[in-house]
């Protein structure tokens, strides 16, 4: 299997004291910072402008992991200044040429995600399996935080996996977001997931981070 990855969801951290926050997950070697970009059009909410993300990347030696929730975002990618090193996922229900978009990711120097709500079909990302380095699925119809799983995704997850694995391409991840308990993540691990993104059902749950950071670890690896 894959290494697994813990990528902490910045919208629920405590904007008073992100600074604490990012040197926290600096010290237990975090390897990426989650951030949803929210356009109040393709889901319900507004979060993490462009601002928010610069600011983040001159505080942080973390690569971000920039989750695109908004339509059209082939005509929107300049403005997140892709780096090296980074994730960038656009949502195949968002574009009508998906694989231009992961291709424009790519050739900003960035590491292409292909992502998919709860009810949308694997086969709308199935002809872009070699155009991504991931593919992020939704275990929770995307917005807000603090919302329950859909149940059905854990076996999405599982038939992804087997997808990738018998059609050649076992180095693509799979990143999963929504109510990503310990529980749920054991659960998530086992169907194939390896990229796990950690908001307020566990790294930003009562209790301190560094000691979410390694209950996750312990149980998951």
């Amino acid at each position: 299997m894959l290494t697994a990855k813990i990528t902490p969801s910045m919208m629920c951290a405590d904007l008073l004291h992100l600074g604490e926050t990012i040197r926290t997950f600096e010290e237990n070697r975090v390897p990426y910072l989650h951030m949803d970009v929210m356009d109040g059009s393709f889901v319900p909410n507004f979060m993490l402008g462009t601002d928010t993300i610069r600011q983040i990347r001159r505080a942080s030696s973390i690569p971000l992991d920039i989750h695109l929730m908004i339509e059209d975002p082939g005509d929107k990618l300049e403005w997140f200044e892709p780096q090296k090193g980074e994730y960038i996922s656009v949502h195949a229900e968002t574009t009508r040429h998906l694989q231009r978009v992961l291709a424009r990711i790519r050739s900003l120097g960035a590491k292409p995600m292909a992502a998919v709500n709860p009810a949308t079909p694997l086969s709308m990302v199935e002809e872009v399996f070699p155009d991504v380095d991931a593919i992020l699925v939704m275990t929770v119809n995307p917005g807000y935080a603090g919302q329950k799983l859909v149940p059905q995704t854990l076996e999405k997850i599982k038939r992804l996996r087997t997808l990738l694995d018998e059609r050649g391409f076992p180095e693509v991840e799979i990143e999963v977001d929504g109510n990503v308990t310990l529980e749920n993540a054991l659960k998530m691990r086992a169907a194939g997931a390896n990229i796990f993104v950690a908001g307020t059902s566990l790294i930003f749950r009562p209790g301190r981070m560094e000691d979410h950071i390694r209950q996750f670890y312990e149980q998951v690896r």
